[in-house]
């Protein structure tokens, strides 16, 4: 039962309000779209940043592939470049590789535009895994 609380908590409880870019849905598809990234895209809300404590080890592992210990559940997501998922869907990135302009979450294949406000929290990364 703890299980359950501690995901419950993760993506229904109080964390730091975080500001993502306040583009509507069509604007932010335009300017994604202008980039021509090679990478794929994903246009989220309802978004939270999730940070974890990782262990020496496993920080070693996200050295070796220059991530960070973060990333991102959508409760909404609004638009799929590479159509994943469909509109309405839920989605939890891979971890963080980089973070630009306040609202462009960069994981190794996609670019997540966190659009609208967010919340950020403190998760175990057990935690974290048990959501897919």
């Amino acid at each position: 039962m703890d299980d359950l609380h501690a995901v419950t908590d993760m993506l229904y409880g109080p964390g730091q309000p975080m500001s993502g870019s306040a583009m509507t849905d069509e604007e932010a598809l335009a300017y994604m779209q202008s980039l021509r990234l090679m990478a794929g895209f994903c246009l989220v809300r309802d978004w939270i940043w999730l940070d974890f404590d990782v262990t020496d080890e496993q920080r070693a592992l996200l050295d070796k592939t220059r991530c960070q210990p973060a990333v991102i559940y959508a409760h909404t997501v609004i638009y799929d470049s590479q159509r994943r998922w469909d509109v309405g869907d839920f989605v939890r990135t891979s971890p963080l590789f980089s973070f630009d302009e306040g609202f462009l979450f960069q994981t190794f294949r996609t670019f997540y535009v966190l659009l609208g406000d967010g919340v950020r929290k403190r998760a175990a990364l057990e935690t974290v895994g048990r959501i897919f």
